[in-house]
C-alpha cells in the first residue's frame, strides 16, 4: 500500500461533509456507497478517490467472491478465506481514510487514480 500525506487540513465537499468523513462514508457500504459518492460529489478529489477505489475494491471482491462461491468445495474453502480478508481491508480502509490519509490499495488503487485523471 501506498501512503501518501494529506495535502491540507481537511476540507469541506460539495455535499457540506468534511472530506474524511466523506472518504470514510465512501467505504461504509462497500461498492454502494462508493458509487453513491462518485455520483454526489463533484469536486472534491480526496472523497472522489476513495469512492472509486472502494467501487473497485469491494466491486472486485464481491465479483470474486461470487464466482469461486460457485466452485464446489475448493471455491467454498476460497471464499471463507476472503470473507475475514474483506473485513480487515474495510476497517483499514475507513480508518485510512478517517484518518485524512489518502491509502493506495494495490491495483485498485491505480485504477481510481487514472480513474480520477479522466474525470
Amino acid at each position: 500500500m501506498d501512503h501518501e500525506k494529506p495535502a491540507m487540513t481537511p476540507g469541506k465537499a460539495s455535499t457540506g461533509l468534511d472530506e474524511n468523513l466523506g472518504g470514510l462514508l465512501a467505504y461504509l457500504l462497500g461498492f454502494v456507497t462508493g458509487i453513491i459518492f462518485v455520483i454526489i460529489e463533484k469536486e472534491n478529489q480526496f472523497i472522489r478517490f476513495h469512492a472509486l477505489q472502494s467501487i473497485f475494491l469491494f466491486g472486485g471482491l464481491f465479483v470474486l467472491n461470487f464466482v469461486v462461491g460457485m466452485i464446489p468445495i475448493f471455491g467454498w474453502i476460497i471464499s471463507l478465506l476472503l470473507a475475514p480478508l474483506t473485513f480487515i481491508l474495510w476497517i483499514v480502509a475507513m480508518y485510512k481514510a478517517y484518518k485524512g490519509e489518502r491509502t493506495k490499495f494495490p491495483i485498485v488503487g491505480d485504477l481510481a487514480e487514472n480513474q480520477l485523471k479522466k474525470s
